[in-house]
């Protein structure tokens, strides 16, 4: 089906609800046919959906700076692993790998990735379909200081309008997959 891009948290502190949403959604992904594009890290719950994903017979594609190979914290179980000189050209490469985009509670790191897409996709640089999974309300701060960017002019609304803001996995999913129809 098609290549859905997770970005996450990497964190190795989380809790474990945080990571089993992880491997739930890796599972979910796998479940419903598609491939999995991750940052390429074995740890937090980037490493949970990746594992999520292969659990369920899902394949991944994992995309990796050579700085964190160099860390040992890549997904040497990805069915394929792809060696960065650096982030920006990680995202690049995840952009152009994946045909949707699923945002999972995550730190600087997930931002500035969700960010990147998002800018990009308002610039029209992409149209594929981005997803934020606001699970537990973690992204409300985020989101309504966002509507209040959009109130003040500083963003769009057809540009805020370009991500859509879930509850829940499946919920993310079934919008993503109505998206690529």
């Amino acid at each position: 089906m098609a290549a859905i891009c997770v970005f996450c948290a990497s964190s190795r502190t989380l809790d474990q609800r945080w990571l089993d949403l992880a491997a739930e959604t890796g599972a979910e992904l796998a479940r419903r046919g598609h491939t999995l594009v991750s940052g390429g890290g074995c740890v937090g719950m980037m490493g949970a959906v990746a594992d999520g994903a292969r659990s369920a017979g899902g394949p991944t594609l994992g995309v990796i700076p050579q700085a964190l190979v160099d860390l040992e914290v890549a997904d040497l179980a990805s069915d394929e692993l792809l060696v960065t000189d650096g982030m920006a050209s990680r995202k690049t490469l995840m952009i152009e790998k994946s045909d949707a985009f699923l945002t999972l509670p995550g730190g600087l790191g997930t931002l500035d990735e969700l960010f990147e897409v998002w800018t990009t996709a308002t610039l029209a640089i992409h149209a594929k379909p981005m997803v934020l999974v606001d699970a537990e309300g973690f992204y409300r701060p985020l989101v309504d200081w966002l509507h209040s960017l959009a109130d003040r002019h500083f963003l769009k609304p057809a540009g805020l309008d370009l991500l859509t803001v879930v509850d829940s996995v499946p919920a993310a999913l079934d919008a993503l997959e109505s998206r690529l129809t």
